[in-house]
């Protein structure tokens, strides 16, 4: 693995891939040469065989605080979004795994939004989530005004986005923004128990799931019957789904091996 100055990247032999954004002192602000590590990294995650879940965690005590207001350019600011945030989000969403957000801390601004473009969201007791554009005179970006309204419904997305209030993990976890709020000690464990579940399920039906979920908020429903139909069928064609079918019937844990 590479030695990366703002990240710490792992990929284990058991198919699990770890990114901590390592930027503790600054709350793991976002800079742009942490960007181009993120980018290597997760080529890495798509390039790399037998690779069946991302975990993406913070470094000291905070998640991520955004951007770095310290390493922007302000004359340019679309360019950064479309540079350095767009792709991050359309990569996060549309990989064939799992992606799990372990927030062990602060969520700010952007490093809420791409929290939250994450499959699963698990978040220790102490983190809290802060849609913090809005006091500085810009809008949410990282697919907040995507995501949000579609998590927790428009009137809560539009007081988080306009107010910039911090909520609790344990609020978000009661509004349906996440899928779970742990005791802080429990997180690492939690997680784990996750990842360690996803690298062992059958990864192309869950990457199937995945899109099916995502793309469906455009579509009609005998559109998506169409569509469940379809992926439905070529789940069928996995190694993995044969395995499940004879584990079933032979009564024994199936062993899903990803294809």
């Amino acid at each position: 693995m590479k030695n990366y100055e703002s990240i710490h990247f792992d990929l284990a032999e058991n198919g699990i891939a770890r990114l901590t954004l390592n930027r503790p002192d600054k709350l793991n602000s976002l800079t742009e040469d942490m960007f181009v590590e993120i980018r290597d990294a997760l080529m890495q995650v798509q390039t790399t065989a037998g690779t069946r879940c991302l975990v993406i965690t913070g470094a000291g005590r905070g998640f991520c605080a955004g951007q770095d207001l310290g390493d922007l350019d302000f004359s340019n600011l679309s360019d950064t979004v479309e540079k350095n945030y767009n792709p991050l989000v359309r990569t996060l969403t549309s990989l064939d795994m799992p992606v799990i957000a372990a927030v062990n801390g602060v969520a700010a601004g952007a490093g809420a939004n791409i929290a939250l473009c994450c499959d699963i969201v698990v978040a220790a007791r102490s983190a809290s989530f802060v849609q913090s554009f809005s006091q500085i005179g810009l809008v949410p970006d990282a697919g907040g005004t995507w995501s949000l309204p579609r998590l927790i419904g428009g009137p809560r997305a539009m007081g988080l986005a306009m107010l910039g209030n911090k909520l609790s993990a344990e609020q978000a976890f009661d509004w349906g923004m996440i899928w779970q709020c742990v005791d802080d000690e429990m997180l690492t464990e939690k997680v784990d128990q996750l990842a360690l579940h996803f690298a062992s399920a059958p990864t192309v039906g869950i990457a199937f799931t995945k899109k099916l979920i995502r793309n469906s908020w455009d579509k009609s429903l005998d559109q998506q019957l169409d569509l469940e139909r379809d992926f439905q069928s070529a789940a069928s064609q996995t190694t993995d789904f044969k395995e499940g079918v004879d584990a079933f019937l032979e009564k024994r844990h199936p062993r899903f091996k990803g294809e």
